[in-house]
C-alpha cells in the first residue's frame, strides 16, 4: 500500500536523517518528503555492504586514476558460455523522496530560471539484504512533488520483478511504462510523466549495477552488443536506427576499443558551469574562474540572456580575458531569446570565440534552430537540456538544428533513452556533451561507455559542484578531470536518504 509521509523536519522516520545532516554541518538542509509502496514487510535501506567500503582507497594513486578490478566473483561464464548469476534480487519496495536543496544566493540562476533550489524526484527500489537502487530526476521547485506522485503510478509494474529479468529486455519494459494507457495522454513522452520515468529507469540501472557489484560504466562496457541493444527502446526511430543498425555501431568499434581504454586511466575532462551564473557580479565571476583554473579546469560556461545585451557582451569579454586565448568558452542563453533577437546577439558573441551557444531560443522550435545555425555559422549550437525525448532529438539531428547533443538522463527517460540518443548522435556524426541534471554523478559513467563502446570523441562533461556534499560518493575530479567511479552502482545515493556519514 502507499503511505503518505511528512517533511523531514516533521516526520519521526526522517528526523534521524535530518539530525545526521546537522552533524555533517550542511550549510542548508534539504527539504524532503517520502512515500513508500511496500510489496512485502521488507524495509528498503540504501546502506548495503558496498557502501561500507573505505572510499579513500578508490583514489590511492592520484597521479593516475585507478581502474578497479571486477568485483562480482560469482558473475562469470560457465563452461558452456552461459552466465552464472549471484542470487537474484526482486524489487520488494518502491519509495519516492521529494528532495529539495536550497542553493547559495545566485547559484543555479539563469535568464529564465530564477528559483535557487535544486530538487530531485528520487526513486528507491528496495530489494533483499538491504540492496537498494537509487534513481533521480532533476526539477527546480514545487513541481517536484508532481513527479514523485507520477513515479508511484508508473513504477507499479516493477513490483516483485527480479532485476536480472527486468534488465534482460529493458527496452521493452521502458516502452511499456512510457505507453501506460492512462498516463501516456499527459505527454506523450514528455513533461512530468517522462521525468518520473527517468527517475524509475535510473533506479533500475543503479540496482542492477549494485547487484552485480560493479560500477555502472564497467557493467555497460562489459555487456555484449546484443545485451546493450536490448536495453534500448528504438520505436519511432526504425527508419534511422533499427536494432541491426545499433548492433553494427557497437560491433564496428570492438576492434579498436583498447585504444580508447586509456580514458579509464587519464579521466574524462570536465568544464566548469558554475563560474558564470547570470546573477553573479563581475568580481565573483573573476574569483570563481581563478579558483577553477587552479583546480585544473580549462573550459568554462557563462550564462547570457541578460535584459541588456551590453551586459552579456561585457561579461563575455571579461571571461575570455580571465581564461586566455587557450581556454574554451561556452555561452548558455537558456531559451531566453526569440529568433530575431538571437541572430544579432549570437553574431556579436562570436567575437569571443565560443565553442557553442547553448539553448539560444525556444527548445521546441526546430525551424528557428536551423535558421540560426545557418545565420551565425561557423558558431555552433548546443541543445538538449529541454529536448524531452529521442524522437525530437532525431528531428533536430535530421534538420541540422544542433551541433552538440546535450542529452541528460535525468530529463530524458533515464539511462536507456540517453544511450539511445547517443546511438542516434553517433549515426549522425554529432558529439555528445551531456547536460548534468544529476550534477555529473550518473553521467560520469555514461560518457565512459559512449567513448569506449560507441567511439564517441572525448569532449567535456559539465561540472556543477553545488550538491556535492549531499551524495554518498560524490564525483572525484583531479586537474579538472572526472575519475572513473569505483563503487558499485550509478553514484546517485544521497546521504540524507541513506543516512550515511561521509
Amino acid at each position: 500500500m502507499l503511505g503518505r509521509a511528512h517533511r523531514a523536519r516533521e516526520s519521526s522516520g526522517a528526523c534521524e536523517s535530518t539530525r545526521a545532516c546537522e552533524r555533517l554541518n550542511y550549510p542548508m538542509l534539504p527539504k524532503i518528503a517520502a512515500k513508500t509502496y511496500n510489496m512485502s514487510a521488507h524495509v528498503c535501506s540504501v546502506g548495503e555492504s558496498a557502501h561500507e567500503q573505505n572510499s579513500s582507497a578508490r583514489h590511492a594513486d592520484l597521479g593516475d586514476f585507478r581502474v578497479g578490478e571486477k568485483r562480482a566473483e560469482a558473475w562469470h561464464p560457465d563452461d558452456n558460455g552461459k552466465i552464472k548469476t549471484m542470487p537474484d534480487y526482486a524489487i520488494e519496495s518502491i519509495t519516492t523522496w521529494d528532495a529539495r536543496f536550497p542553493l547559495p544566493d545566485g547559484a543555479g540562476m539563469d535568464a529564465l530560471h530564477t528559483n535557487s533550489e535544486y530538487c530531485f524526484a528520487v526513486t528507491l527500489l528496495g530489494s533483499r539484504d538491504g540492496l537498494c537502487g537509487t534513481g533521480i530526476a532533476l526539477t527546480l521547485g514545487e513541481g517536484n512533488r508532481l513527479v514523485c506522485e507520477a513515479i508511484e503510478l508508473l513504477a507499479r509494474p516493477l513490483a516483485n520483478m527480479e532485476i536480472e529479468e527486468l534488465m534482460s529486455d529493458f527496452g521493452r519494459m521502458s516502452r511499456r511504462l512510457a505507453d501506460d494507457p492512462s498516463l501516456r495522454w499527459l505527454g506523450p513522452h514528455k513533461g512530468v510523466i517522462h521525468l518520473a520515468l527517468a527517475s524509475i529507469t535510473n533506479a533500475c540501472f543503479d540496482l542492477w549495477a549494485k547487484s552485480r557489484k560493479l560500477p555502472l560504466w564497467k557493467l555497460l562496457i562489459d555487456l555484449t552488443p546484443e545485451e546493450v541493444v536490448r536495453l534500448l527502446d528504438l520505436s519511432y526511430l526504425e527508419e534511422i536506427l533499427g536494432e541491426q543498425d545499433a548492433l553494427e555501431l557497437l560491433r564496428s568499434r570492438i576492434a579498436d576499443r583498447p585504444e580508447r581504454m586509456s580514458v579509464l586511466r587519464s579521466g574524462y575532462p570536465g568544464y566548469d558551469t558554475s563560474v558564470g551564473w547570470i546573477s553573479y557580479d563581475d568580481r565573483k565571476v573573476r574569483e570563481l574562474t581563478a579558483r577553477a583554473i587552479d583546480q585544473g579546469f580549462r573550459a568554462f560556461k557563462l550564462k547570457v540572456g541578460s535584459a541588456e545585451n551590453g551586459r552579456d557582451l561585457r561579461r563575455a569579454a571579461m571571461l575570455r580575458e580571465c581564461i586566455g586565448n587557450s581556454g574554451t568558452l561556452m555561452f548558455d542563453a537558456n531559451q531566453s531569446w526569440s529568433l530575431p533577437v538571437a541572430i544579432p546577439i549570437c553574431r556579436s558573441l562570436a567575437a569571443y570565440r565560443p565553442l557553442w551557444i547553448e539553448e539560444p531560443t525556444h527548445p521546441d522550435d526546430i525551424r528557428a534552430h536551423v535558421t540560426l545555425a545557418e545565420q551565425i555559422a561557423p558558431v555552433k549550437i548546443a541543445a538538449g537540456e529541454h529536448i524531452p525525448n529521442r524522437i525530437l532529438f532525431k528531428n533536430f539531428m535530421q534538420a541540422g538544428g544542433l551541433h552538440y547533443v546535450q542529452a541528460d538522463c535525468t530529463r530524458l527517460a533515464g539511462v536507456s533513452e540517453f544511450l539511445t540518443v547517443s546511438f542516434l548522435a553517433k549515426k549522425f556524426g554529432l558529439p555528445v556533451a551531456p547536460h548534468v541534471g544529476d550534477m555529473g554523478q550518473l553521467h560520469q559513467h555514461l560518457v565512459l561507455f559512449n567513448h569506449v563502446a560507441l567511439g564517441h570523441q572525448i569532449l567535456f562533461l559539465e561540472h556543477i559542484p553545488h550538491l556535492r556534499s549531499h551524495f554518498v560518493f560524490p564525483a572525484h575530479l583531479k586537474d579538472g578531470r572526472y575519475a572513473p567511479p569505483q563503487e558499485p552502482g550509478a553514484s546517485c545515493d544521497l546521504r540524507l536518504v541513506s543516512g550515511k556519514n561521509p
